[in-house]
């Protein structure tokens, strides 16, 4: 068995992970399972250096909020701003604090000196513009889209005026009232405006689709591709107010879906331009249905890499990362009769795994689910093995090291 095993590994390079694949693939994504250890994001700094120069990749998105994304892309592409400022407010969840991140996007910039636009590496963010205590107010996303299509169509053509979205979206502050995500009741999302505005970010979006013809001759790509994110951000965000004030059994279902969603949007996005690398948490990449529980209460829903595998096929790879210890985190050696516990017993330190010869080796011997001891660690689901195209295994994960910046916590994944 362990010959086996063995025989299903490879280093931890790009040009191994492609031998796993059939064709090169639109979104190759690489998942984590923990947040936060820098070990991994210098993996995937290295992974993507490696696409861009030998595979043809020049886009990477991470789980971060996508209209703070724009930011960086900006940077990265053009020089727009500073490297401190676009850390600073270029990403949520507080991926602007780890070096790891700030090395991405400082290489990217350097990368990008004297390379023609269509050659250029691009950055994106694909979660929405959410964190676990809230979601932001919609005025962003639907004002910028509102101001896109004034300066390019026919007043008589809009829907509304831009002091009417104003007077609509009232103060922000109560679309981020952070006790609204505990009580429904404390949620402007089922209001009178908020469902005007639904309608009217719907016949923003209609209004944007039916002048495509127009527009394609009125503006450069970019400013198109950035129209589209703020109409499906806009009307991911009411969408999800909207369920944030509902009261049913199944709104917290109903909201780790939509943010799941609006990511798969934001991927399928991504898509369009040419291949790209996705990392984020394993669970929001896998094929099969995610899985966790809050308040008390299992939660099940279709992950973002399960939507956007349904609709690109092989155009889609999804590879797993998995570990054996994180011991500053209290996750010690796994136990030998558990995936990760197989893998540790090899010799490399990091390895690249072919999660379906792997499957296809253990045969009818079902390895025991590992338990963590720790909430921020989600070990690898052995029933799913075959699920993923390959598994990227890294037996010790050192402790990080001192943040950059103050660092927003963080408890989802």
């Amino acid at each position: 068995m362990a010959t086996d095993i063995k025989d299903t590994a490879h280093a931890v390079e790009a040009a191994a992970v492609m031998r796993l694949l059939p064709a090169r693939p639109r979104l190759l994504a690489l998942g984590e399972p923990t947040h936060g250890e820098d070990t991994l994001l210098d993996l995937r700094n290295e992974l993507f250096r490696q696409l861009v120069e030998q595979e043809g990749y020049r886009t990477i998105t991470i789980e971060s909020d996508c209209m703070r994304g724009l930011a960086v892309d900006d940077y990265v592409t053009s020089g727009t701003g500073t490297l401190d400022e676009v850390m600073e407010h270029g990403f949520s969840h507080g991926w602007g604090t780890f070096a790891a991140n700030r090395e991405l996007v400082r290489w990217m910039r350097a990368s990008n000196d004297g390379r023609p636009a269509c050659e250029q590496l691009r950055f994106a963010g694909f979660d929405g513009p959410l964190e676990i205590t809230g979601a932001a107010s919609p005025r962003q996303a639907l004002t910028a889209l509102h101001g896109y299509l004034a300066a390019r169509v026919d007043a008589d053509l809009l829907p509304c005026t831009g002091e009417t979205l104003d007077r609509l979206l009232g103060a922000d502050d109560r679309w981020t009232n952070p006790a609204a995500m505990r009580d429904p009741a404390q949620s402007v999302g089922q209001s009178a405006q908020a469902s005007q505005l639904r309608l009217l970010a719907d016949d923003l979006g209609a209004l944007l689709d039916a002048q495509r013809p127009h527009l394609i001759t009125a503006a450069p790509r970019d400013d198109r591709d950035r129209a589209r994110l703020y109409g499906r951000t806009a009307t991911g965000l009411l969408r999800y107010h909207y369920w944030m004030a509902d009261t049913s059994p199944a709104r917290m279902t109903r909201l780790v879906g939509l943010r799941d969603q609006m990511m798969a949007h934001n991927l399928l996005a991504v898509a369009e331009r040419g291949p790209a690398l996705i990392h984020a948490h394993n669970s929001h990449l896998q094929r099969e249905k995610s899985t966790m529980r809050m308040g008390g209460m299992p939660l099940q829903w279709w992950s973002a890499g399960a939507l956007v595998s349904a609709r690109l096929g092989e155009g889609y790879a999804f590879v797993a990362t998995a570990l054996g210890t994180i011991r500053h985190q209290g996750v010690d050696t796994p136990p030998p009769n558990t995936v990760e516990g197989l893998l540790y017993a090899l010799p490399e330190d990091r390895c690249v795994i072919d999660a379906p010869r792997l499957a296809t080796a253990l045969g009818d011997t079902r390895p025991a689910p590992r338990v963590s001891p720790w909430f921020g660690y989600s070990p690898l689901d052995p029933a799913h093995l075959a699920d993923s195209d390959g598994i990227v295994f890294v037996k010790d994960v050192p402790q990080s090291g001192p943040r950059l910046f103050s660092e927003t916590g963080r408890a989802d994944t």
